[in-house]
């Protein structure tokens, strides 16, 4: 074991890191996890198969590295191939679960950007100055939504007293990890708010990022899932049963900053081609919500 806790360190001594191939791998692994018996062990295993060595990403000075909550891959994958395209340097990014991410960080993993899918995980770096605190804005907003199979008759409401867990039937609802995950977060708080939270606690399969929720609901695996609004775009083997009222969480909203100690002119550069109306349009695109720079 390293100094990174719970992480081993792959080959060579290098920290294996959360990136797109990875998260893309978990996706197929849970495909391949068909049947309820299963169900425990696919998700058991997502930690395992998401986790890949990416260290040479950061091994170039000149690249720049971006942690980002899984809950972003689709949009920043495009954005970091568009400021490539244009030349305006070399960028990396790496997803999974905001807190795990904020974790690596904390414990000296060579980052440069933090994006996180909620204020809280952000305020523990901060808590620990691992982030520039000037650099730190707000840039996207998002919706909480309940999605099942795309051929599902479930009818499910997300309302005060209404019978949700009689009508899963005995099936399972995917969320990620209300402990720490931040759409289980805020998934959790709705149904506490609305008095459903008892009633469902023991039908819940918690899930290593937001993005996991996607894989089970598609192959059936749980009947339904708490998915934030861009990700239920993602694919359509999914379907929104119900949308979260807006008051019956807190706000979600996804900050960025950068790291403490990378703060140099190409990570600049990468930072607030974030703010770019070329990001903005992609972020929209896929179901974000571009929250507006603040007036100096």
């Amino acid at each position: 074991m390293t100094k990174y806790g719970h992480l081993k360190t792959a080959p060579g001594g290098r920290l294996p890191f959360c990136h797109g191939a990875g998260v893309r791998r978990f996706r197929a692994f849970l495909h391949l996890a068909a049947g309820p018996c299963r169900l425990a062990v696919a998700v058991a295993a997502a930690w395992l198969a998401v986790m890949v060595p990416v260290a040479s990403e950061a091994a170039n000075g000149e690249r720049v590295l971006l942690f980002a909550a899984a809950s972003t891959t689709a949009p920043v994958e495009r954005i970091v191939s568009l400021f490539r395209s244009q030349g305006l340097g070399a960028a990396a990014a790496s997803f999974a679960s905001s807190s795990i991410l904020a974790k690596q960080i904390a414990n000296g993993a060579p980052a440069d950007i933090y994006i996180s899918a909620n204020p809280g995980w952000m305020d523990f770096l901060a808590a620990k100055r691992a982030i520039v605190p000037a650099s730190r804005f707000d840039l996207l907003g998002n919706r909480l939504v309940l999605i099942v199979p795309a051929g599902s008759i479930l009818s499910l409401r997300i309302a005060r007293d209404f019978p949700f867990a009689e009508k899963l039937a005995g099936g399972r609802l995917a969320m990620g990890d209300p402990d720490h995950v931040p759409a289980g977060i805020y998934g959790k708080a709705a149904f506490e708010r609305l008095g459903l939270w008892r009633a469902l606690a023991g039908r819940v399969v918690r899930t290593q990022d937001a993005r996991a929720v996607l894989a089970l609901v598609e192959r059936g695996e749980a009947a339904a899932g708490v998915a934030y609004a861009s990700d239920a775009r993602i694919t359509s083997r999914v379907r929104v049963a119900a949308s979260f009222p807006a008051a019956s969480h807190p706000p979600i909203t996804y900050p960025a900053a950068i790291v403490a100690g990378r703060d140099r002119p190409e990570v600049r550069r990468f930072f607030d081609f974030f703010r770019s109306p070329q990001a903005a349009a992609v972020f929209a695109e896929h179901g974000f919500t571009v929250i507006p720079a603040a007036a100096p």
